[in-house]
Parts: structure tokens; sequence; C-alpha cells
């Protein structure tokens, strides 16, 4: 679809905002956020109240709170060992929650139990793009083949709720808006090495190894494949920037536009925990997707948002609130 839809709405003005995954990594930085906006009153539903893959609960959820803005960001997600583990949970869990959140708002906004309601946005995925998408990704592209393998129930998962929210749009008229954040970092990160994403896996492994004296840390995969990373505080900045600002159909990649191979990476976060030990690379485990390298010119002209931490400021940020929170477990 084009991208010719641009800044709809204005500001979000001050309204109650429900962030789904908002007592989580990328969720806490964007209910600080919102938080400080004068007037915003921010709900965080806890999974013991309110599970979202059950239907009734997101009902009782939406009417107990009755929100004006709602950014979902609440998802089942891990590394590539989580995603081989639990690959039909990840695609089951992540698919029903968007639908019931989607669904209760479109039906409370049809019979006037929503008043006010503006927004509903939804953060995809980089994993929805498929295994070989031609460098740099657009926006575009993202069908133009199936998601690479070990993460493609999750990615499939979340592009359906793209297509979703764009029937939604097309036929009830429903204000919803698709975000693709690259791969996230910073501090308050999940570094479970079962569940980690490849930065706080690399961090722990490192710090634990320079603590303990080990000669040498091992990862996956052969080093090769290329990532882009965003801070989490670019990526909370660019979802407040998009619900503020812009209301159309298409999805909107998020990314810093900077690409850096798994070696590059492994010597960036050796050299900053300054561990002086060896690196040995695990070509018995899967490399995942080849490249992964964002357009991220969608955003800046739709609703004017650019990343401004570099990768050095954001590891050199999130190694210290790692070592500072005694090892951030």
């Amino acid at each position: 679809m084009s991208a010719s839809r641009g800044p709809g709405r204005g500001t979000v003005p001050a309204s109650r905002v429900l962030v789904t995954g908002g007592a989580g990594f990328l969720g806490s930085h964007l209910v600080e956020r919102l938080s400080a906006r004068p007037g915003s009153h921010v709900f965080v539903p806890r999974s013991a109240e309110y599970d979202l893959t059950r239907r009734d609960d997101v009902d009782r959820l939406l009417d107990d709170f009755s929100p004006t803005l709602v950014v979902h960001a609440a998802a089942r997600v891990g590394g590539i060992g989580a995603n081989r583990l639990h690959p039909g949970s990840f695609f089951r869990d992540n698919a029903l929650m968007g639908i019931h959140l989607i669904e209760a708002c479109r039906e409370r906004i049809a019979s006037g139990r929503l008043p006010g309601f503006v927004k509903f946005v939804q953060l995809g995925t980089i994993c929805a793009y498929p295994k070989f998408t031609p460098v740099p990704f657009r926006e575009e592209d993202l069908w133009n083949g199936y998601p690479e393998e070990t993460n493609a129930p999750y990615g499939v998962a979340k592009k359906a709720l793209l297509v979703m929210l764009q029937g939604y749009r097309a036929e009830f008229g429903f204000p919803g808006v698709y975000l693709l954040p690259v791969n996230l970092y910073g501090p308050r990160d999940n570094f479970d090495l079962e569940s980690s994403h490849v930065i706080p896996a690399m961090i722990r492994k490192f710090v634990e190894a320079k603590r303990s004296g080990a000669p040498s840390v091992t990862l996956w995969g052969d080093g090769t494949p290329t990532r882009e990373f965003l801070y989490v505080d670019d990526a909370a900045d660019g979802i407040l920037a998009a619900a503020d600002r812009y209301d159309g159909a298409d999805p909107v990649n998020l990314g810093s536009g900077a690409e850096i191979s798994m070696k590059e990476l492994a010597h960036a976060v050796q050299d900053a925990v300054g561990f002086q030990g060896e690196i040995v690379w695990d070509a018995t485990k899967p490399n995942g997707q080849p490249r992964r390298r964002l357009d991220t010119s969608r955003a800046a002209s739709l609703f004017g948002w650019r990343a401004t931490t570099s990768l050095p400021d954001g590891l050199a940020r999130t190694i210290a609130w790692y070592t500072r929170t005694g090892s951030g477990l």
C-alpha cells in the first residue's frame, strides 16, 4: 500500500491511556513518558488480573478503564532459542491478545461505550519481514516472502494484526496504526539467557566472564549475520510521535538505520565491558535472519521521528544500568 496517508488527528489530547505490557521493558519506558504528560491517566494491566488471551478478561479490562488511547505493547517474545522451543505458544498468545483487544475496542466504539477514543497503536515486529528481504527493509516488502523459520510463528501472528487493522479501518473506520520496531535494547531489558535477545545476552555473558575470570565467551552462530538495534528511549519517543501525529493504514518502521554484524557487535560489547578473553563462535547454533536494516524514511516523513542515540552511547548506558542493579536480574 502507498504511504500517502499521513498525519491525521494532531496531538492526542490529555487522555486515558491503556498500555498493555506496560510493566515490561519497552512498556515501562512508554509509561514514564506518558505519565509525565499533564492530565494523562495511564493504566497498566497486570497479567494476574487480566489475561489478554481471554476475551472475557479483555472485556472486563476495557469496561474497568475505558481508555481513549490504547498502546498494545504486550507480547510473548524471546530470542532464537525461545522461539524454537515455543512456536505454537508464541503464535497463539500473540494473535489472541491482539485480536481480542482490537475487536473489543471496535465493538465498544460502535456502541458508544468508549467515548473519546482516538487511536489504537499496535506494535509489530521486525520478525514479520521475509527471511531474504532486500536491505534496507521497506514496509512494502512485508509480503514478499516467508519470515525466517525460527521467528516465523511469532512474526506471522503479529503481521496478521496488521491485516486486521487495515481491514477494520476500511470497513469500520477503526483508528488503528501499526508500527514495526527493530531489535530494542537498553536499561531494564530482559537478561535471562533462556529468553533474552542478543545485546542483553552478550552483556550478561561478558560481564559474568569478566567477573569469574573465564578465558572465553561462547556465542551462537558464526558471527556473520547483521542486525540493526534501536535504543529503548528512542523507540518510546517514536511510538508516542506516531500516537500523536500519525493516522494511516500503512505500517511504519522504527529503527536507527545503522547495520552491524554480530562479530562487530560482540567486540563492541566486549570492549565496553572490559573482558580480555577470547570470543568463541558456536556455528552449530542457528544464525537467524542473514541481514536486518530498516528504511526509516516513512517515520521521518509521516510523523517527524528519527532515532538519536548512537550504539556506543546506548551500550554504555545499558551496561552501566546492568552492573549498577546487581547484574540486572
